[in-house]
C-alpha cells in the first residue's frame, strides 16, 4: 500500500500527533534532520512529548525548537552538548532525560523496528547507564538488558522517495534516519526529492512498506551545526594566485 502524499509537513501530521506521545526523529547534528516536520510538530502546540534521538539540536534549530516551545518532558539520547537551553531545563529539573550510548541508542531502534523487544550488551555495564537494568554474563561477558524502542510516531529525512515511499538517503544525511523509520507505529518522511517513477531496488534503503504519509520538502533550507575554517595561506609578494 503506497503512503499517503500530502502537500505540506502540517497536513502531514494531521491526526497522528497526541500530547504525551513518543516521538523518534532522524538525524546527526542538524545533519539530515526533518526541519520542516519538527517545526510542523512544534506548531500542533503538542505537550509532554518523549523525543528520542541521536540529540536534541542546537538552540533555535532542529529539535531545539520543540524545547524552546515547551513541548518536551522527556529525552531519550546519546549527546547534547550543543544546546544550552536543554543544559538549563536538565540541570534545573525540568527535563527527564536517559543517556544511551550511541550504539546502544541505534541497536534499540533497529531493535525496535525488527520485533526484537529487548538484547544483551556489554556498553555500559558498571556504569550509571545499567542502574537499575538487569544484568547477565555470556562467556564472562557481563552485558546489560536494553529495550527495544518503539515509538508512537517516527520522522524522517530522506533524499530520495518514490510513490511506493520506497527511500534513499545522501551521504551523512543518512544517519539516524533509516533506523527511525522502522522503529515508528506511523512514519512520516519529507524527502527533497520525490519521483514519479520507482526507484531500482537495488538503490532502496527503506522500503515503503515502513512509510505511512509522504511529503515533498517545502523549505529546503540546511543549516550547519559549526562552521569551522582556516586562515588562507599568506600569498607570497609576486606570486601567482
Amino acid at each position: 500500500m503506497a503512503p499517503k502524499r500530502c502537500a505540506s509537513a502540517r497536513e502531514a501530521l494531521e491526526g497522528v500527533v497526541h500530547d504525551g506521545m513518543t516521538v523518534a526523529v532522524g538525524g546527526f547534528g542538524l545533519s539530515g534532520i526533518p526541519s520542516n516536520l519538527i517545526r510542523a510538530l512544534r506548531d500542533t502546540g503538542a505537550r509532554d512529548l518523549t523525543v528520542v534521538s541521536n540529540n536534541m539540536g542546537v538552540d533555535g534549530k532542529g529539535l531545539g525548537l520543540l524545547l524552546e516551545a515547551g513541548a518536551v518532558r522527556k529525552v531519550l539520547s546519546s549527546y547534547v552538548g550543543e544546546n544550552r537551553l536543554f543544559a538549563q531545563a536538565y540541570l534545573a529539573g525540568e527535563l527527564e532525560v536517559e543517556f544511551v550510548p550511541q550504539g546502544t541508542l541505534a541497536e534499540r531502534l533497529r531493535a525496535g523496528g525488527a520485533g526484537i523487544p529487548a538484547f544483551y550488551t556489554p556498553t555500559g555495564f558498571g556504569t550509571e547507564v545499567a542502574r537499575g537494568k538487569p544484568t547477565a554474563e555470556f562467556d564472562g561477558v557481563h552485558a546489560v538488558l536494553e529495550r527495544g524502542i518503539v515509538a508512537d510516531l517516527a520522522l524522517v529525512r530522506a533524499h530520495t522517495a518514490d510513490p511506493a515511499g520506497n527511500l534513499r538517503y545522501r551521504l551523512a544525511a543518512r544517519n539516524f534516519n533509516p533506523l527511525v523509520a522502522t522503529a515508528g507505529r506511523v512514519t512520516v518522511v519529507e524527502a527533497e526529492h520525490v519521483l514519479e517513477t520507482f526507484l531500482d531496488p537495488d538503490d532502496v534503503v527503506t522500503p515503503g512498506v515502513y512509510v505511512q504519509r509522504l511529503v515533498a520538502v517545502e523549505d529546503p533550507t540546511k543549516d550547519v551545526e559549526q562552521r569551522t575554517v582556516r586562515p588562507r595561506a599568506a600569498v607570497a609578494e609576486g606570486s601567482a594566485l
